[in-house]
């Protein structure tokens, strides 16, 4: 039996336990998606901070390019993420000098957004298209979302960054579980407190893997078929990969960042709340050096309130603003297409593992 036959690829009716991390904010394009589903893998779109009707174009053009299943990737919200008024004039103040050195007009404010409806409105749609797979982060939906997809067909997957985390997710009825090691690059899916989300791959795959029945992919600092590999040997059935496919031409990721992720070194990234309010792992800059220290407003609000000057930064070229979140193992990224990167890391793994 080869590395690729196992309860993951037989679940999804995929040839390689390989998927694509689902990236919020415009990296996962339909074309980066279907490739990797064409190429055998599951591509997943990072929906997050997609409107309904953004979602459903995106699935429209994801099912007119590729037959095989994909995933959609929702943040399941918190209720009691709030700030007092002084504490948000306070961060508007800060990052005011930011916003005046971009030539931005006015202090930052928060904007208007309810993240229950939204949330509510983006899992309509996900029902309502009967997509193959729904992976969540930040949470475990209500029973009864999870009752209702899987009664539509569409696999559950949850995100968990220890071995508590796991266990509530099994009992949730995830279908699987993806554990994500400290090494990975962007947000930390952690749901409780944040200090239990930080534990090296090396050993939270194998504690995972004996702590539940349901199959475990691997997320965190897969580069290449080693990282397979040696992921398959401490117990996941599948790998999840981020940064090796933001480097990817059918990537969304803003060419400056796609460049800095080129460029970055194998110790050049770090662990921040500065952009968002949720740690996150991305290369270091200015922002994130300056405001380390800082108290900062809790997740959604910190990042609504840094958004416009991460956008306006985008547009001037100035990356010392922009969050260019990346893994441990960005040191290995390469520029390549879809194919060319599935193909390196399937006939690698096949090498290392098909003895």
């Amino acid at each position: 039996m080869g590395w690729n036959r196992n309860s993951i690829t037989a679940k999804l009716d995929i040839k390689y336990p390989v998927f694509q991390a689902p990236m919020a904010g415009g990296m996962t394009t339909p074309q980066l998606i279907s490739e990797v589903s064409n190429c055998g893998g599951l591509g997943n779109m990072g929906a997050g901070y997609m409107s309904p009707d953004e979602i459903r174009e995106s699935i429209k053009q994801i099912r007119k390019l590729t037959d095989r299943p994909f995933g959609v990737n929702l943040f399941v919200p918190d209720s009691e993420a709030s700030a007092d008024t002084e504490d948000i004039s306070s961060m508007g103040e800060v990052l005011e000098r930011y916003s005046s050195e971009l030539g931005m007009a006015g202090k930052q404010a928060l904007p208007d957004k309810d993240y229950a409806v939204l949330y509510k409105k983006q899992l309509d749609v996900l029902m309502e298209e009967r997509v193959p797979a729904c992976s969540f982060t930040f949470g475990i939906p209500d029973s009864a979302i999870i009752s209702e997809l899987k009664k539509q067909g569409t696999l559950i997957f949850g995100t968990a960054t220890n071995v508590n985390e796991a266990v509530e997710w099994e009992e949730a009825g995830a279908d699987i579980i993806v554990v994500q090691g400290s090494e990975a690059g962007g947000h930390r899916g952690t749901f409780h407190k944040e200090e239990s989300g930080m534990i090296g791959s090396m050993v939270l795959i194998p504690q995972a893997a004996d702590a539940v029945s349901c199959p475990v992919a691997a997320a965190g600092g897969i580069m290449d078929a080693r990282g397979i590999a040696a992921a398959m040997i401490l117990g996941a059935e599948g790998v999840q990969l981020g940064t090796a496919f933001l480097t990817c031409r059918e990537s969304g990721a803003h060419r400056l960042y796609k460049r800095a992720l080129l460029n970055a070194g194998n110790d050049q990234t770090a662990v921040t709340k500065a952009f968002s309010g949720k740690p996150a792992r991305g290369i270091r800059n200015r922002f994130m050096e300056e405001m380390k220290g800082r108290q900062v407003l809790p997740y959604p609000l910190q990042n609504d309130m840094t958004a416009p000057i991460r956008k306006h930064a985008a547009k001037l070229e100035r990356t010392e603003f922009m969050s260019l979140w990346a893994g441990q193992g960005v040191g290995m990224a390469e520029e390549v297409t879809v194919k060319e990167l599935m193909t390196r890391l399937v006939k690698g793994t096949e090498l290392l593992l098909d003895k």
